[in-house]
């Protein structure tokens, strides 16, 4: 997929308030610090659609952005700094989990991890969540340029294993992305379009 166009359409804590546009959404939502802006902004081969910032939990709003006006790509807040709710099983603000047991235009989301860390709680609980909701979602490895590349397969097979080691039978599809070189930026795009491709066949009936 080529990007020809990423433009800004608004930002809001409410579902109701989102665009009313039978477009595929996919959610990008992460731990703070997690590169999730800089990603957005390789993606859309843009310097600054997403802000970055080096304060943590900059992000606290739903953002949406329409790209080649016929899919949007949705920035959540990170939720490594929110409380985790056994009752609810929500590991993140009320209107995050409102937003993806809601939100019909949602076709999936992506979880975004540091492909330097070992396997979190709060991430494994988050992905557990969406399993739980039915809500189909991949996994990006962030910052790949910040470990050899030698590294980077026994770093992702340790995570595969700890992940396989809870309640999943298999590992869900993952991407290896770096936002400084531009690592996994096609194969992600690619799998986007990918699925665009079924749902303009059988557009969402929003």
């Amino acid at each position: 997929m080529k990007v020809n166009t990423a433009a800004f359409v608004m930002s809001n804590s409410e579902v109701s308030k989102c665009p009313n546009e039978p477009l595929p959404e996919y959610a990008f939502i992460g731990r703070s610090n997690v590169g999730k802006s800089s990603l957005i902004n390789m993606l859309t081969n843009s310097k600054n659609l997403a802000k970055t910032s080096s304060r943590p939990g900059k992000t606290q709003l739903i953002n949406h952005f329409k790209i080649n006006s016929n899919w949007f790509l949705v920035d959540l807040p990170g939720y490594g700094y929110a409380k985790v709710s056994k009752k609810t099983k929500s590991v993140f603000q009320k209107f995050i989990t409102e937003y993806f047991e809601k939100r019909q235009q949602l076709v999936s989301a992506f979880v975004l991890i540091d492909i330097r860390h070992e396997a979190q709680k709060i991430d494994l609980e988050f992905m557990e969540y969406l399993g739980e909701t039915g809500i189909p979602f991949a996994i990006i490895f962030t910052k790949a340029d910040k470990v050899g590349k030698t590294k980077i397969h026994q770093l992702v097979a340790d995570y595969q294993k700890q992940l396989l080691s809870g309640v999943w039978e298999e590992m869900p599809p993952y991407f290896v992305t770096s936002s400084e070189d531009k690592t996994g930026r096609d194969e992600v795009l690619a799998y986007i379009d990918e699925i665009n491709q079924d749902i303009f066949k059988n557009p969402l009936p929003i």
